[in-house]
């Protein structure tokens, strides 16, 4: 088989790990590959990274760099070709262990993939104990995910030519999608080894200013479990004081809180926040319950037990991330990295003798549609700061109308005021409506899509308590689905390529990426850097959307600044105006039928 043209030195980290937890590595360029203690596969690592700056394949980031990272700081591969992300790029879905990756490049079929060992006495049953790493019938062996095969040298230097002829295999079926294809995984690797950074380095928190911001919403520490529950009463009293007669409704029972409601003359579908804030005129207990919900979910879910579990000694805050959730692609973390209480953010804040930067993409999915449908009337309109002031101007619409009617178009709302909007939009855009019609069409019919750099979105997986066909609401919750991952899928494409230009560009200033929420980066770096730094990350948004949209004349703009806590961002931005929350909410209001989530 013919090596692909890779267009720089090729590379190779793989790991096994023995039963009693001693870890080896295979490193090296292809070709030339040894195998070698943690220690010194770092060291390989580094003097090759610094003399040749491959093109490093992994199984997986998380598998082969995290314990090398943890062992060299320092180390910062430049190129990656990660076959787990790949994979799920090219063929969709979450599921990525070798064995499905090299069956998938090999054109095998996924339900042929023999199952990894357990354990079980039946698995010596028809058992290969022969020494090659491929079956008869194609398939990677399965003991080598658990490591059992990988028992000496001369297999692990094997397992190496596995992961390189399964990326080489890749790579050409990126190729054959498209131009954009390869360049995605290549962004799609780079934000796997941020996600590997993002859980070392952690994110900055003031830990005194925690500790007295859950104080405020959830009381005192508590020294017993008796004063827990006592804290906890005091904070569902301050809402029930306002209900004589009804002292005895559990708060975290949401039929007992509309009942509880509904004696007092509310008389709500449900008790959901975006109906509750229409309501906060009808009766005091509505702003107390309100206020009493965000501080039950400090008291929690973000309480004492939260910080001790998952803020260091360090005072770093650290959980698990991903480079995409297996749906549209959007990175994804855990223990309240991606959904901090806006209370708490006042905590998160910059080390001594270092500030954050912060950059925050405006109005990213309409733009990106502007792309990716390659209406040139709507990519105008991003010519301006504020996209939607052009299209409420075209449509003779006030600035809110033309706002809403964008969102609904993206979202599949189609009643209401919404919908006639609209109707303004189809005639004004006919293109970028058109993109999107022919993707809900997709998705009410459960087909396959490709976002814009190549992502597979399985429809007919979605929602799939009942089969495609069988049920015409869930048919087109499907369809809105579709219309909006083709977007999401593609703004979250735009925002790894651009995260991984920021981590590539600023490094020389000693500043690390500390935070990636959907459309928002936040860069730590050296009081001194700060002025290059945001220099830095607008010229990574320039360059990265320029690549990204192979120089579609759209136009994407930050809001960046230079902030020591992150809350001084949010006090002083306005809101962003796109988000999951903030988009349901504007179509709810218009209409009874919610956008799926």
């Amino acid at each position: 088989m013919d090596t692909p043209d890779w267009g720089s030195p090729l590379g190779v980290i793989v790991s096994s790990r023995s039963p009693d937890g001693i870890r080896r590595y295979a490193v090296g360029l292809a070709g030339e590959v040894a195998a070698l203690p943690p220690a010194a596969a770092a060291a390989a690592v580094s003097a090759l990274e610094q003399e040749h700056a491959p093109r490093w394949v992994v199984w997986s980031c998380e598998e082969a760099l995290a314990p090398l990272l943890e062992v060299t700081p320092g180390l910062r591969p430049t190129r990656v070709w990660d076959i787990a992300e790949a994979h799920r790029l090219l063929h969709g879905g979450w599921a990525a262990e070798p064995g499905r990756a090299w069956a998938a490049a090999h054109g095998l079929a996924p339900d042929t993939v023999p199952a990894a060992p357990t354990g079980d006495l039946f698995d010596l049953v028809g058992a290969d104990d022969g020494p090659d790493l491929v079956r008869g019938d194609g398939h990677l062996r399965a003991d080598t995910v658990t490591g059992a095969w990988l028992t000496t040298d001369d297999r692990l230097v094997a397992w190496a030519g596995a992961a390189l002829a399964c990326a080489g295999l890749q790579r050409r079926q990126a190729a054959a999608l498209g131009s954009r294809v390869v360049p995605t995984v290549h962004s799609e690797s780079a934000a796997a080894v941020l996600c590997v950074e993002l859980a070392r380095d952690g994110l900055p928190l003031d830990r005194a200013v925690v500790e007295e911001l859950i104080g405020a919403a959830a009381g005192p520490r508590p020294a017993s479990v008796d004063e827990e529950l006592a804290s906890r009463r005091r904070r569902d009293a301050d809402v029930l004081r306002h209900v004589p007669g009804r002292e005895s409704t559990d708060l975290r029972n949401p039929a007992q809180v509309k009942a509880m409601l509904a004696a007092v003359g509310v008389d709500v579908p449900n008790t959901r926040k975006w109906v509750l804030e229409d309501q906060r005129r009808v009766h005091p207990v509505v702003d107390a319950l309100l206020d009493w919900r965000k501080r039950e979910r400090i008291a929690t879910t973000y309480g004492y037990r939260w910080l001790d579990t998952h803020v260091g000694a360090d005072d770093r805050l650290r959980g698990h991330w991903t480079a995409c959730d297996g749906a549209g692609g959007r990175m994804t973390a855990d223990n309240g990295l991606h959904n901090l209480p806006a209370p708490l953010r006042p905590a998160v804040a910059a080390a001594p003798g270092h500030v954050l930067v912060r950059a925050d993409l405006g109005q990213i999915e309409p733009r990106v549609l502007a792309v990716v449908s390659g209406d040139r009337s709507f990519a105008e309109a991003t010519r301006a700061d504020d996209l939607y002031a052009p299209v409420a101007a075209r449509l003779g619409v006030d600035r809110g109308v033309a706002k809403i009617a964008v969102l609904a178009a993206m979202y599949g709302q189609r009643s209401g005021a919404a919908g006639e909007a609209l109707k303004g939009l189809e005639r004004a855009y006919p293109v970028a409506m058109a993109h999107l019609d022919r993707a809900y069409a997709v998705g009410v019919a459960g087909g396959d899509l490709r976002t814009f750099g190549g992502r597979l979105i399985r429809t007919g997986r979605v929602l799939g308590a009942e089969p495609v066909g069988a049920n015409p609401q869930l048919d087109a919750a499907r369809g809105r689905f579709a219309r909006n991952a083709v977007i999401q899928g593609a703004a979250a494409e735009l925002f790894k390529a651009w995260a991984a230009t920021v981590r590539a560009t600023t490094a020389p200033l000693g500043a690390r990426i500390v935070l990636c929420l959907h459309d928002e980066l936040l860069v730590h770096v050296p009081e001194e850097q700060a002025e290059a730094a945001v220099a830095g990350v607008n010229a990574a948004l320039t360059d990265a959307a320029r690549r990204w949209s192979q120089g579609a004349p759209v136009r994407f703009v930050s809001d960046t600044g230079v902030v020591r806590r992150w809350s001084e961002a949010k006090e002083g931005a306005q809101a962003s105006d796109e988000g999951p929350g903030l988009v349901s909410g504007l179509l709810r209001r218009n209409s009874s039928n919610s956008a799926p989530s």
